[in-house]
């Protein structure tokens, strides 16, 4: 028997779409971001999906991405874990900037180098590294087990927390999982054996 592991990315954020690095800071969702949190709950209530456990980050994009899923889902009165270490990478001095006036700051190559190689961090940041070296271990300790006993849970979180999870689950390196791009709003459904290997990933 195989869990069931839901990935979602929040939808689209106020700074997503003013272009600002975001990192820990903690904007809500737009129009736009609402919309395609309820359009996924409602893709996953069509596939007849109900979640036994929820977790998310502590940011409230992604707190009001679940809350938003779960009520186009029909779910209420349940526990929601919500931990710090599912949060989006700590973008340290860039958090807050537009995108464009840091590269007029630090050069176009710099910027590029902090956003898309895997162990270079920003200032007072994090890499893709630093994120996965406290997101996997908390998956490991936390959800893994539950999957290995053939539970469908479902996490709402963050662009980076996400690709740390995906890398490690789909086996891939760090180019290839720099190449990845996770969308705002769509889930990636993911089947777990008893042994915690990817059995089979699902395209709703």
């Amino acid at each position: 028997m195989s869990g069931t592991l839901i990935l979602v990315r929040h939808g689209q954020s106020e700074w997503n779409l003013k272009n600002l690095f975001t990192g820990w800071r903690n904007p809500d969702l737009t129009e736009k971001g609402q919309e395609e949190a309820r359009a996924t709950g409602k893709a996953l209530k069509a596939k007849g999906i109900v979640p036994d456990l929820y977790y998310t980050s502590a940011l409230r994009r992604a707190q009001h991405t679940l809350d938003l899923m779960l009520e186009e889902m029909g779910i209420v009165d349940v526990t929601i874990v919500r931990h710090t270490a599912l949060n989006e990478r700590d973008y340290g001095d860039l958090a807050g900037l537009n995108k464009d006036d840091a590269r007029e700051k630090w050069g176009e190559e710099q910027v590029h180098i902090w956003r898309r190689s895997y162990d270079v961090p920003p200032p007072g940041g994090e890499s893709l590294k630093d994120t996965a070296a406290r997101t996997l271990p908390y998956y490991e300790r936390e959800i893994l087990p539950q999957l290995k006993a053939g539970k469908t849970v479902l996490v709402a979180a963050h662009g980076n927390s996400l690709r740390a999870l995906v890398m490690a689950i789909e086996g891939l390196t760090p180019d290839e999982i720099l190449a990845r791009e996770i969308a705002t709003g769509e889930p990636t459904v993911y089947h777990i054996g008893p042994d915690g290997k990817l059995v089979q990933r699902v395209t709703l």
